[in-house]
Formats: C-alpha cells, structure tokens, sequence
C-alpha cells in the first residue's frame, strides 16, 4: 500500500497532508517495538485532533481521507470547480490517484494494529462526534466535510468515488474558500493566502431591526449579482453603531449555499486590489468584496487604487466580484472649508480638486443610507430585542433603564440599544 500512496501524482497536498506521509513510513516499518507504537500513537494523535478542529462526525480515518480530497488544491480539482473537466488525459491521471485514495479510504488497520499490539486506528474508524460545538476551529467546513464524508461511505467501486468527487468540487469547489464563508486575505512574496474567519456570528437580516427600505435594496442587489444579473457595487453610510457592517455579513450568510464569498480587506491592503481581484476572476464563485468603516484623509491618497478598480481602469472588474463598503462619511475623502469654489485657497482649479475627492463614492453605484434612528424608533429596537432575548421586565423599567444607558454610553443607535439587553441579560 506504501507504494502505491507514494506514486499519487495530484494529490500531493491538502490539509495537515504530513499525517499521511507519516502513515506511509509507519506501514513500512510497522512492528511489534516501542519505537512503532509510540509512532501509531503520535499519528494517531493527529488524526484526532484534525477530527475534533473539523468537527468530525464518523470514522475519523475516513473523515481525514475526505479532508484530504477537498482541500488538494491541483489541476483536477481547479478544472472540476470551474466545470471544465472532460474525458482526457488529466483524467486518466485523476482516476489513478482517486483509486488510491478510495483504497486507502477503506484501508483495512487489522494487520497494522496486530503488529504494533495497539488498536488506536480501529478506535478512529469508530469515532463517535464530540459534542463540544465550541472545540470546532472550522465550523464552516464540517458540514460539508461530513456530507461528502457519507457519500463516499456509499461508493461501491473507485469509479463511483470519482464521480462522487467530481460532483463535489463542481458544487462546492475546494479549499478554503470551498468550505468557508467569509475570509481575510494576505499577500506575501507575490502570494495571494486566505484566512477563514472561523469565529463570525451567523447572521440574519431580520436580526436588524428597523431600516426594512435599506435591507431591502441591499438583498435584491446581491441577488441580482447572485443570479448572474447586472449589479452595483455598494456604499452604505451613515452614523455609526446603525447596522451597516451587520447587514452585509447577514448577506453573506444568507447567500453562502449559493456560492457567495466575502473577502474583507484592511485600507492598507488597497494597492493590492489588481492582484486580488484578478485571482478571483478564476475561480467559480461569487465574492463581495467588503471593506469596513471606509474613509480618507486629504493625505491618504489609496482611494486612487479604489477608483481604479471600481471603474475606471485598464483592468476591468470580472462578473464575479462587487465591491461592498461602510462608512461614515457620505463622500469617503475627508472634505474641508477651503475646497468651497468662494473659499481663500491657494488651489487654481478648486472645483477640480473637489471633483476629485467626490470622484470615489460616486463610482459606487448603489449608495444606501443609515440614519441614527430617532428615540421612539429606538425604543422600539430596545423592546423588540428585549422579547428577543427573554427579558422578563415592565415596559416602562425598560424604557426608563434604556434611556438612562443611551445618555451614558454614546447615545441613540442600534449598537446602544443591543449593549444595553446584553447588559441586562448579564445582570439578569
């Protein structure tokens, strides 16, 4: 079996790939010393862990087969993602690694295990779920790791493994941004890497309360873009604390199953842009990019990498990414009293320069605005959230501790009304 693991050609890579390369020098030398059983122990180790990270459900060994196979980032799994897989020669090469992988997937550890007198790899294969929801460090991936995991389970021949991987990678893709929702990104020696976000709140639309109009466009926008329909990359501004950055992670729980990525990006990664956006015209997925809280000094001049790739530049926006910010500020470019055209400024072309600054936000098509709401409407947002969360409490207490917190803790907003039941729930 050794040999035949070291002759995969494709699948040379994939999540904590080092455990199978160790299982290869074990099956090799496996006998009955300490040295081997230590070894089986420390192999097995991992594969334990990997199976509590992920969320294992059954049969850890196959589990981690699984992992394997959706996150090996080769040809095969690229041209599968992007539907363009066919019968010919990457095929045939594909076909003999996934006969390995589907042998290997129902490897048989008794000889193994009798050699190293220890039954560690039996007990993985009967791996019952840890019950621990918070040990999971890729909530993401787990679902989808399992279902794939039971599929593969069912597979009477390496032919019927194929195509059942095949099918995988053209609905779900692979890697990281196969399984995740939501990413940071780093670019590091002319590589592009991303990070899952693997502690964001799953969010729903409807947990925003209030701005029914604003929620309304933002949702029908992206599905638009969704659906492959003409759609507007989007500013949503106003006071802070009012829902923005909430409802577009809301969006991107809510549109997930349908291949929707978001990929948030810092101010200092802005020059990085071309590079980024280019990477994701390659790949099968639709992706916002969100950019949080978005504003510029006269003296910061990255907008002008914004703009650029907005509309613009030479290298135009792929179908597949939208640009989606918060801010503030309704124009983005900090503004002052000299760039009035009837303003002392020692600027010959003021309108120009004023022209500019307003150039950013309107390469956004979509501009939605969050007003700080007023105070019935907030303590409409108190009570609702107080029912929400149980909150056994009078009307008029609640009303009269709520205004009480706003006037100490920065005022009306949504964000003030959601501290303050969080307050209360802890006090409860």
């Amino acid at each position: 079996m050794s040999k035949n693991i070291q002759s995969l050609m494709l699948y040379t890579n994939g999540y904590n790939y080092e455990i199978l390369n160790d299982f290869i020098a074990l099956s090799k030398k496996c006998s009955d010393s300490d040295a081997c059983r230590a070894f089986a122990g420390s192999v097995a180790s991992r594969i334990l862990s990997t199976a509590i990270e992920f969320g294992f459900k059954s049969d850890a060994w196959q589990s981690y087969i699984t992992l394997l196979i959706i996150t090996s980032d080769n040809v095969f799994s690229r041209c599968c993602e992007r539907r363009k897989i066919q019968d010919c020669t990457l095929t045939d090469f594909a076909m003999n690694d996934i006969k390995i992988l589907y042998d290997l997937f129902f490897y048989d550890f008794s000889e193994m295990e009798n050699n190293v007198a220890l039954n560690y790899f039996s007990s993985l294969k009967n791996y019952r779920e840890n019950t621990c929801v918070s040990c999971i460090k890729f909530p993401g991936a787990s679902q989808r790791l399992n279902m794939l995991t039971s599929k593969l389970q069912m597979c009477k021949n390496a032919d019927e493994f194929f195509d059942c991987i095949c099918k995988f990678y053209e609905k779900y893709g692979f890697g990281n941004i196969g399984l995740n929702k939501s990413f940071r990104f780093d670019f590091t020696a002319g590589h592009i890497s991303f990070e899952p976000v693997i502690n964001s709140v799953i969010t729903d639309l409807e947990d925003i309360i209030g701005y029914e109009s604003q929620k309304q466009q933002l949702y029908a926008n992206t599905k638009a873009f969704i659906d492959c329909k003409p759609a507007n990359n989007v500013l949503l501004y106003g006071d802070s604390g009012t829902g923005k950055s909430t409802s577009i992670k809301a969006i991107a729980d809510e549109f997930y199953e349908d291949g929707l990525r978001m990929i948030e990006v810092y101010k200092h990664q802005i020059e990085r842009l071309p590079s980024l956006i280019s990477f994701l015209s390659q790949k099968n997925y639709r992706f916002i990019i969100y950019l949080d809280d978005l504003s510029f000094e006269e003296t910061e001049t990255e907008y002008k990498y914004l703009k650029a790739v907005i509309d613009g530049g030479t290298q135009c926006r792929p179908e597949n990414v939208l640009v989606y910010a918060t801010s503030n500020r309704r124009h983005l470019i900090k503004e002052t009293w000299k760039d009035r055209a009837d303003s002392m400024s020692d600027d010959i072309h003021s309108g120009d320069t004023l022209e500019e600054k307003l150039s950013l936000a309107s390469r956004f098509g979509l501009t939605i605005y969050y007003p700080k709401p007023g105070r019935d409407e907030y303590m409409n947002i108190v009570e609702q959230l107080a029912v929400k969360n149980n909150i056994d409490i009078d009307l008029k207490t609640l009303y009269d501790k709520a205004r009480v917190w706003e006037m100490h803790h920065g005022g009306i907003s949504g964000r003030t009304a959601a501290q303050f039941i969080a307050y209360l729930l802890g006090n409860q």
